[in-house]
């Protein structure tokens, strides 16, 4: 038994990936419609307030989509903070609830013209309506699929919950690449950047290798940035346990090892990219503006991680500076 540690180090990941890092001029008009449209008809409390604020969604939008137009960008950052909230809801659910949601979302998402009374129904047609209307017919069905899988995978998160099961790490990676929500938001790239992408190119092995290092990035990154606040709730939906399991690590062992699988992902997202075919000077422009789009993504999401209060509070700019990390006490039941 390794003894219970109070702090450990993040790796540093941030000097490891050297893309650029922009962010969008529509920022902050971006914050204030999406808070408008999040909590329409509601009087916003103090707490889900500061919550929202503190998530800073639009700055994760704003970096990670920094050329898209205005509506695009706006319908963006609409569908991140949708998906942090359903997150949300789904962390407190059994698969049972996690169903009920799917089924209202992804109906919403087949008939975007059809009624549902529920709220987040109304939110996934408005959304999607706006989406569809510039959207290329195949990234709308990359869209719609990705997230079909997203909820397949959190029902499976939740059985494992429920059963207190951690998989092996083998598993735990083919489910965390849907989980994650990663690849509806790379749909989201060609949309904010009205590209048109064929499918054949899309499903090609390296353009996918491309799309899996850079979600493998954000996901396993996200993993130890989080590791405080979920171990805090007794959640093993984390890379770091499922390792620690495996291979006998202590904590700190644990987290260097999916460091460095981090900084892996980041070196092989740059290593496929000379193998990638050529099919002509128009299509071969667009796969380079959403190549540059998951690179947007990868840098985007690990600066942000330090910004949002998700994971560090208000001290994310220390914990981005020392990378030393505080463990969260456990919660009790009735906390």
């Amino acid at each position: 038994m390794h003894p219970q540690p109070r702090k450990f180090i993040l790796p540093d990941l941030v000097s490891h990936c050297n893309f650029t890092l922009r962010c969008s001029r529509h920022r902050r008009r971006i914050t204030g419609e999406t808070k408008q449209w999040l909590f329409k008809g509601d009087n916003l409390t103090g707490r889900a307030r500061d919550k929202y604020h503190g998530l800073k969604a639009g700055l994760l939008t704003a970096m990670c989509y920094p050329d898209a137009a205005y509506p695009q960008l706006r319908l963006c950052n609409d569908f991140l903070t949708y998906l942090f909230h359903l997150d949300n809801l789904s962390d407190d659910m059994d698969n049972r609830g996690t169903r009920s949601v799917a089924n209202v979302v992804l109906n919403s998402l087949y008939h975007p013209r059809g009624y549902s009374p529920e709220r987040i129904a109304k939110m996934t047609r408005d959304y999607f309506r706006r989406m569809i209307t510039t959207a290329s017919p195949g990234s709308q069905q990359r869209f719609i699929e990705t997230f079909d899988f997203f909820f397949q995978s959190v029902t499976q998160q939740a059985l494992d919950r429920a059963a207190g099961v951690i998989p092996d790490l083998e598993s735990y990676i083919a489910l965390r690449r849907d989980t994650s929500g990663c690849k509806p938001c790379w749909a989201l790239i060609e949309y904010a950047n009205n590209l048109d992408i064929p499918d054949e190119v899309m499903d090609h092995p390296i353009v996918r290798n491309l799309g899996e290092a850079a979600n493998d990035l954000v996901t396993w990154s996200n993993d130890i940035f989080s590791y405080s606040v979920e171990q805090s709730k007794g959640d093993t939906h984390n890379m770091i346990p499922v390792v620690m399991a495996q291979e006998g690590l202590d904590l700190q062992s644990a987290v260097n090892f999916v460091g460095d699988m981090c900084k892996q992902s980041i070196d092989r997202f740059i290593e496929e990219q000379a193998y990638l075919p050529s099919w002509g000077p128009k299509i071969d422009a667009d796969l380079a503006i959403y190549i540059d789009g998951l690179a947007n993504w990868i840098v985007g999401s690990l600066h942000w991680s330090f910004d949002t209060e998700r994971y560090f509070g208000k001290n994310g700019r220390q914990v981005k500076a020392t990378r030393v990390v505080d463990l969260l006490p456990r919660r009790t039941s009735s906390s």
